[in-house]
């Protein structure tokens, strides 16, 4: 009777263990709570570190595409990442006259997969220490494991590492970034 009794406390731990992990909370960004339930727009729209960027992707008609089913995963740059580009380079992005080249610089952060940071790393490690990642917007991001985080290179040789890994979206992921990726050109 005991040890069926000891099985039985067993699998219901384990099984209460699982739940657990399956149901983990997503971290806080920008001090805001991020729900897997909502998606990619509903989620930034709250972080307080993210304001250029929900403010750039409505400038460039980008919040539909963000708000559909993908699957993304959206490499996120916050408000200071945007700060450290050379001065006046936001705003003229925001400029409707620019809205292409603001369309391009945002869809190179954002890739047409569900990829989670230990997906990334596995590929990382699976091609010997670099992967090619292609995003929507046509840019190669070259990811790389840096002392168990990862970072992004693009095509002008800046690097951005990722601060947050796994906010888990309704229709995707976030990873947020220290640096905003540019494309060549």
């Amino acid at each position: 009777m005991f040890t069926s009794g000891l099985r039985s406390f067993t699998a219901i731990a384990i099984l209460a263990a699982s739940a657990a992990i399956a149901h983990a909370e997503n971290p806080k960004v920008g001090g805001a709570a991020m729900f897997a339930d909502k998606n990619i727009v509903e989620n930034a729209v709250n972080s307080k570190d993210h304001t250029t960027l929900v403010a750039a992707v409505k400038a460039a008609g980008l919040v539909e595409t963000l708000e559909g089913k993908g699957p993304f995963t959206v490499f996120a740059p916050t408000n200071e990442a945007f700060d450290a580009l050379p001065a006046g380079t936001v705003d003229t992005l925001l400029k409707p006259e620019n809205k292409d080249k603001l369309t391009k610089v945002l869809t190179c952060h954002v890739v047409s997969a569900d990829a989670m940071s230990s997906a990334i790393a596995k590929m990382v490690k699976d091609d010997g220490g670099e992967h090619d990642v292609k995003t929507v917007g046509g840019c190669i991001l070259k990811a790389k494991d840096d002392g168990g985080k990862i970072t992004l290179t693009d095509e002008t040789g800046g690097t951005a590492t990722v601060t947050i890994a796994d906010v888990k979206q309704s229709n995707g992921v976030i990873h947020v970034i220290d640096k905003v990726l540019l494309p060549k050109g």
